[in-house]
């Protein structure tokens, strides 16, 4: 496949970079160095996205990283896609005022799809990434948990990802929750499965991530990038192993 982005991932959270288990705010771990400093990192390594989460804002709303923005686009020239608390039109707009490529935007695009739809007929599908964070049921249907992963939307992924992608989305994250910050290796086979599904879109893997193999994986199963978060900060590989893929 070509075309394929590799994204960097940085989380921040009180101002220093850090990564939850499974999205558990209780399970977080701190890593060194500030995050323009890893920023900058992932830029002199060769990487021409990064991928930005506001995890104070995804808690109580109101993205706070936008002079980090100004920062990264000072001192590097790296792509930013980025997201945490976006809940109204004007967080959009901000965001991408503040040097943004692209606005993540997930739990509302589970409960409010009307919503940001919206959006995303305003601001353009180059600008706007839905992330569907998944968790496969006993039935073993793809089922989309919200409101801190505690409550299920009545869509499913497949369906949700079909309306979005119906109405000129173009950039879907997809998470499985299970694997999230957990080592355990990506879920290729839900990405073979949301490309036959819904081939239109360029989706970003993301979670379980522990070794190159999975970044050759992700790309093999139809997917056009992978986020690298907790695998990149600890050594697992690096970043130009992930590149020359």
């Amino acid at each position: 496949m070509t075309g394929f982005t590799v994204y960097p991932a940085i989380d921040v959270r009180d101002g220093r970079v850090v990564r939850l288990a499974q999205g558990d705010y209780a399970r977080e771990t701190r890593y060194e160095g500030t995050p323009l400093e890893v920023a900058s990192r992932y830029a002199e390594q060769g990487a021409d996205w990064l991928h930005l989460v506001d995890l104070d804002a995804a808690r109580a709303g109101g993205y706070t990283l936008a002079p980090l923005l100004g920062e990264i686009a000072r001192h590097t020239r790296l792509k930013v896609q980025t997201g945490g608390g976006v809940r109204q039109r004007d967080d959009v707009a901000r965001i991408l005022d503040a040097g943004a490529d692209r606005v993540v935007i997930g739990s509302l695009a589970v409960r409010e799809p009307e919503t940001v739809l919206a959006w995303l007929a305003e601001f353009g599908s180059e600008r706007i990434t839905v992330a569907l964070d998944s968790r496969r049921d006993r039935d073993g249907i793809w089922r989309l948990p919200v409101h801190g992963w505690t409550e299920t939307a009545s869509e499913t992924l497949d369906e949700l990802a079909l309306r979005y992608a119906d109405a000129g989305l173009h950039h879907l994250l997809c998470t499985d929750i299970a694997r999230d910050g957990m080592l355990t290796g990506s879920n290729l086979a839900l990405y073979a499965y949301l490309h036959d599904t819904v081939p239109s879109l360029a989706v970003q893997a993301s979670g379980g991530v522990s070794a190159v193999a999975d970044v050759v994986g992700a790309r093999d199963a139809g997917c056009a990038g992978i986020v690298l978060g907790r695998a990149l900060l600890e050594g697992r590989f690096t970043l130009p192993e992930a590149l020359a893929c």
